[in-house]
Formats: structure tokens, C-alpha cells, sequence
């Protein structure tokens, strides 16, 4: 695995994903829109890229520095599906991995939700991340590690 990138706007385990790579040789590229700048520091292995604050300017972005050995990580579909095929991995920030035989589902069910709203109808939002989520997602991206490590030594 060459590096992780994070749609970072509303990523809730940017932490996670940089305590787990501490020491791996992965580097972590997050990337945000400038509305949601920080200053805090990052280790070495971190970079940040700011982009406009434009629709999808975060998804353009990463669509443009995903590689075929990286590992994304978003809750956004559309942006998942664009690089299915562009990517070694792509990762939603609850643990579970978008493939081929998921994204036509999930997408089929945000575009049914989308209609429904417009014509009046109320959806709840996502449920809200919690604990249990956090240590799904560490549990499954920690196994994607070491599975990348051990591929590294064959």
C-alpha cells in the first residue's frame, strides 16, 4: 500500500488511521476543503491538502492523487464508486469495505432516499458514529495492514 488518503470534511477516525500507521512506512494524505482548516500539528507520515470549499472539490481532488496501491477512506458513495476501479481499496470510516457487488446497492439506495426528500418525504440521517463503529473500523483497517505488510514480504 502506497499511502491512505481521507476525505477528511467529516471523517470521524482521522486520529485512528494516524496512530495506526505510526511507524509502517505508509504515509496518510487527508484531504479538506479550506472551511474546515486546522492548524494542529501532524507527524511526519501526515500530510493535509486544503481545497476550495466548491461541491465535490474534495472528491475531485482525490479522485486526482488516488493511485492503483492506495487505500481511500469516505462515507461518500459517489466518490467510492469513482474509484473502485482506480484503487487498491476503498474504505468506509464504519469498517466495511465498498466492492463491486455493495456500491450499486448503497448507491441505488441514496438516489430512492434522494427522490423521496424531493418529493417532500423526510429520511433520517446516518446514525450517529459511535464507539462500537470506532473499534469496528480500527479492527478491520489494522487486519488491511498487516495484510499489506505481509504482501510486502512475499
Amino acid at each position: 500500500m502506497t499511502k491512505v488518503i481521507i476525505d477528511g470534511d467529516a471523517c470521524p477516525v482521522i486520529n485512528s488511521v494516524i496512530e495506526l500507521t505510526e511507524g509502517t512506512g505508509i504515509f496518510v494524505t487527508i484531504v479538506r476543503s479550506f472551511s474546515h482548516f486546522s492548524t494542529v500539528e501532524q507527524p511526519e507520515h501526515v500530510k493535509t491538502i486544503y481545497v476550495d470549499d466548491g461541491p465535490d472539490a474534495v472528491d475531485y481532488r482525490i479522485v486526482k492523487l488516488a493511485g492503483n496501491d492506495d487505500l481511500v477512506i469516505t462515507q461518500d458513495y459517489g466518490l467510492a464508486s469513482l474509484l473502485l476501479n482506480k484503487t487498491k481499496i476503498v474504505m468506509h470510516h464504519k469498517g466495511y469495505v465498498y466492492n463491486h457487488q455493495n456500491i450499486d446497492t448503497l448507491l441505488e439506495q441514496r438516489h430512492t432516499s434522494a427522490q423521496f426528500r424531493k418529493s417532500g418525504g423526510r429520511t433520517k440521517g446516518p446514525s450517529a458514529f459511535t464507539e462500537q463503529d470506532l473499534v469496528k473500523f480500527k479492527s478491520a483497517f489494522s487486519s488491511i495492514l498487516q495484510d499489506q505488510c505481509l504482501n510486502k514480504e512475499e
